[in-house]
């Protein structure tokens, strides 16, 4: 009977030892005496062969890992320095744990090479504002190696872009000078679109003489209304026109002779002038 109980007992000790837990975000790959075995252990509990297995976990979370910025010189022959984030996860654990040494240390080089091979095939512009296409372009490059790898990629991104001082105040000028000349432009359209409603207005008044008088009444009415302590009465020239008309249909004589002819006062004599 002891050696019964010695038995039990051993081999109860010897079946506790090949009880092992696989957690949700994992799945276990078991080797049995170094080669490793097809199917994957899905989480919960699992039992193992004692001595003759060995199992291996691997986490099967998205990954989230940072690259570190990589300076290169863009297609337009600017200085810069990039990093971007990269999301992973394993899909294949066997491929991840037989293929590859560290998956995670292989998929920070090639996105460190990935990333340097875009930035040199890449112009500033597109650095800073057309990153959507390449995004996919890192996602390209980087999935022919990560699938060999049992690994999917999620997603890439740049995060940011740092440019040498210098650079960053041309680009400023340049963008400065650039409103400038909008404005500008702007200014002298309205210019030139006011011009062009002045003139069809000053043609309408033309055919109608009556409606610069009613223009200018206009006028004074306005600065009247501003409680101003001097008012300026502008004349119009077609008034001065319609009176010399007037004086010609009156008088008969030229029109040039009346318009030319100045009025000169005779001259003072003394006691005028001394009136004066």
């Amino acid at each position: 009977m002891a050696v019964l109980v010695v038995v039990v007992v051993v081999v109860l000790l010897w079946l506790v030892t090949g009880v092992r837990v696989v957690q949700q975000y994992e799945r276990g790959v078991v080797f049995r005496l170094g080669r490793v075995r097809g199917q994957v252990r899905e989480p919960g509990l699992t039992m193992l062969v004692p001595v003759l297995d060995r199992m291996r976990k691997v986490n099967v979370q998205v990954v989230t890992m940072p690259v570190p910025a990589q300076e290169g010189i863009t297609k337009d022959n600017v200085s810069v320095s990039v990093d971007a984030v990269l999301y992973f996860r394993v899909v294949e654990p066997i491929k991840a744990t037989v293929d590859v040494q560290n998956y995670g240390f292989a998929m920070l080089q090639v996105a460190q090479t990935s990333l340097r091979s875009i930035i040199g095939k890449s112009e500033l512009d597109d650095l800073l504002s057309g990153r959507e296409n390449l995004h996919q372009g890192l996602e390209v490059m980087l999935e022919s190696p990560a699938a060999g790898w049992g690994v999917h990629i999620d997603r890439v991104e740049i995060k940011d872009v740092s440019l040498p001082d210098s650079m960053k105040r041309s680009m400023a000028r340049q963008a400065e000078a650039d409103r400038e000349r909008r404005a500008r432009i702007i200014t002298a359209d309205g210019e030139f679109q006011a011009a062009a409603k002045l003139a069809e207005a000053a043609s309408k008044m033309a055919e109608t003489p009556a409606a610069m008088q009613l223009r200018m009444l206009q006028t004074v009415v306005e600065v009247a209304a501003e409680k101003n302590s001097t008012l300026v009465l502008p004349f119009p020239v077609e008034l001065l026109r319609f009176f010399e008309a007037s004086t010609v249909r009156l008088t008969g004589a030229p029109a040039a002779t009346a318009a030319t002819a100045p009025t000169v006062p005779p001259p003072a004599t003394g006691a005028d002038a001394e009136h004066s």
